[in-house]
């Protein structure tokens, strides 16, 4: 995976690696660190593109993201997509969250679905729900998933 910054800098170090000079950088700096995964998908013709997003928020402080973006030709419902969505930031969060223990940094997956039956995205609600939280994970849908929701809308 090829992971970059916001202003377009490639990570070239693992992610893992990446994550943890991050944690020890701003915790040395003072600042108290959360950490918020998710991702969105948009659909273009045949191509849906996905961008996953590591939002480190610095209490009081703003904060910043690691982006990663790609694309699948396979078509798939809604419902897929969106469980596919939610499979990339359990992904990720699974692989750094022995980082995220060792340096007791708070962490929360967003999933870019809506808590309102009303809208199409609710579909997916309840497995997407069981999935993070049965990984461990602390679940966030909209409104309070702004990683995935406003953070990774942003980039797809």
């Amino acid at each position: 995976m090829q992971w970059r910054r916001l202003n377009g800098d490639k990570i070239e170090l693992p992610i893992q690696k990446a994550v943890a000079q991050t944690i020890q950088r701003e915790t040395a700096a003072g600042h108290k660190l959360k950490v918020c995964i998710g991702t969105d998908s948009q659909v273009y013709g045949k191509v849906t593109h996905f961008a996953t997003v590591i939002v480190f928020l610095r209490e009081k402080r703003g904060g910043f993201m690691f982006i990663h973006t790609e694309k699948s030709e396979k078509p798939m419902s809604l419902r897929e997509r969106l469980i596919t969505e939610v499979g990339k930031s359990v992904q990720v969060a699974y692989s750094l969250c022995d980082v995220f223990d060792k340096h007791d940094v708070e962490m929360e997956v967003h999933a870019d679905i809506n808590t309102d039956p009303h809208f199409q995205s609710n579909v997916a609600l309840k497995e997407a729900m069981g999935y993070i939280r049965g990984m461990g994970f602390v679940f966030k849908a909209k409104p309070d998933a702004f990683a995935s929701s406003s953070c990774a809308d942003k980039m797809v």
